[in-house]
């Protein structure tokens, strides 16, 4: 399958959101190939939305997402989760598109043994970045180098009919962070996050 390149990412973060749905994220691991169909995404766009990390300016933390788009914005939540990103739109806007649940499609009995032979494997941000060993070391990672380890492959485009819109889950802020429906997922997938 064909790699992602830069221009992919470089448009408004909502079609982005939208476009990743069907495409197969790729971690390659230790020469394993470990992926997944991306079946659910959320977008965060810009300081205004009270949702973003953002939201705050730039920080050390969310440095990633002003950076140049087709890059990876990895972070620590609770202090235990990771969460991955696909920073979007031109350099110097914050906005990226997380990854929230893949269907596991290679080097699943790699993903079961990285999350402890849970049966869940990719039902979930933080699920998915323990499955496929991705955490802080991918902060700012370039997803559209060639010799990249985590990169996005074409896959199967989603039709219209099959995708459903919600607002993003747990996010705090104002109404319209709460209620923006920036959530999209494929319809009546099992591999939705809980």
């Amino acid at each position: 399958m064909t790699r992602l390149g830069r221009e992919f990412f470089d448009r408004d973060t909502l079609e982005v959101a939208r476009d990743l749905l069907g495409r197969v994220l790729v971690r390659v691991l230790d020469g394993e190939r470990l992926s997944g169909r991306i079946v659910e995404v959320e977008a965060y766009i810009g300081e205004d939305d009270l949702a973003s990390h953002a939201r705050f300016g730039p920080t050390e933390r969310n440095a990633a997402m002003y950076g140049p788009p087709g890059h990876a914005y990895v972070y620590l939540i609770y202090g235990v989760h990771h969460c991955l990103n696909l920073v979007t739109g031109p350099e110097g806007f914050p906005a990226a598109v997380l990854i929230r649940a893949l269907e596991p499609l290679e080097g699943v009995e790699r993903m079961r043994a990285l999350r402890g032979g849970r049966p869940d494997l990719t039902n979930g941000p933080g699920r998915l970045c323990q499955a496929l060993g991705i955490d802080l070391r991918f902060d700012g990672a370039d997803l559209c180098a060639p010799d990249a380890l985590l990169f996005v492959e074409e896959g199967e485009p989603v039709p219209d009919d099959r995708v459903g819109r919600s607002p993003r889950v747990g996010v705090t802020g104002d109404e319209r962070a709460r209620t923006a429906p920036w959530r999209l997922f494929v319809k009546d997938s099992p591999f939705l996050s809980k």
